[in-house]
């Protein structure tokens, strides 16, 4: 497998990332299956808040293997502070992950369910100096996990982010992306669960504390298939829709998983 061209097919898929990033085979990969019965409610957990500048959203694009909205991360205008963290993180990008139908597509799987799709909200922890810093350190990035699952009512605030698609439809191509609040997109419950894991693309650092929400947002199912009208293909080539760009569940391997609700 070529360096830098892993992806989500069989030849260059989640099972062969780790011929040219071993640490996809570490202790403590994401994502994972959670299930209830061996999660530990943690009284201390606190409740966490994000403080979100609008301003700070700049570009929506598609780099063939996600859709990703970039933020302005010079300094600490939009951060994640809380919860199990200790400090502000400052949010850098979000992005998902979701199926080539509506009963799959989410990273983490809940008591064996999966959802169509999972947002990740990435911030990274400003004392370790920059991102690339940040990446060494097992304190380095929180993520912000959200379930999406399809039900009867279109989420309105995730129109935003579908109404670009249009411009973003080949891989490799930006569009601006201004005055957005991402905040818009947090279930009305904060409880959580949190545990110590990785990125779920290489080269899959052990470097995040995984903040998933508890209440998964609800989209349509035309919402969803707006999102696999994606292509993983550039401009000048066949159309080929980005769809099941998610790792499966990764072995626990005696991490415990709190919760912040009982």
């Amino acid at each position: 497998m070529a360096q830098s061209v892993w992806g989500y097919d069989s030849d260059n898929g989640p099972d062969r990332w780790h011929e040219n990033y071993p640490m996809a085979k570490g202790d403590k990969q994401s994502p994972i299956e959670i299930n209830s019965k061996d999660v530990q409610h943690d009284t201390s957990l606190a409740p966490w808040h994000a403080s979100y500048d609008p301003g700070a959203a700049k570009t929506i694009l598609n780099n063939g293997r996600t859709c990703r909205v970039v933020f302005d991360d010079t300094f600490d205008r939009s951060v994640l502070r809380g919860g199990p963290l200790t400090g502000a993180y400052r949010l850098r990008q979000l992005h998902l992950h979701w199926g080539s139908s509506d009963d799959h597509g989410s990273e983490h799987v809940i008591d064996g369910v999966k959802y169509a799709a999972e947002l990740h909200m990435v911030h990274w922890n400003p004392k370790h100096g920059n991102f690339a810093g940040a990446l060494k350190q097992p304190d380095g990035v929180a993520v912000v996990g959200i379930l999406l699952k399809v039900g009867k009512t279109p989420k309105p605030e995730m129109k935003r982010i579908l109404e670009e698609i249009d411009n973003i439809k080949t891989k490799g191509k930006e569009a601006p992306f201004q005055h957005f609040d991402p905040s818009i997109l947090f279930p009305k419950s904060r409880d959580y669960w949190t545990y110590h894991g990785s990125f779920t693309t290489p080269p899959c650092e052990e470097c995040i504390t995984w903040i998933l929400l508890r209440e998964p947002i609800e989209v349509s199912s035309d919402q969803m298939a707006k999102l696999r009208s994606l292509s993983k293909n550039g401009e000048n080539e066949p159309v080929n829709p980005l769809v099941d760009n998610w790792r499966p569940p990764q072995p626990v391997k005696g991490r415990i998983v709190r919760a912040s609700f009982k």
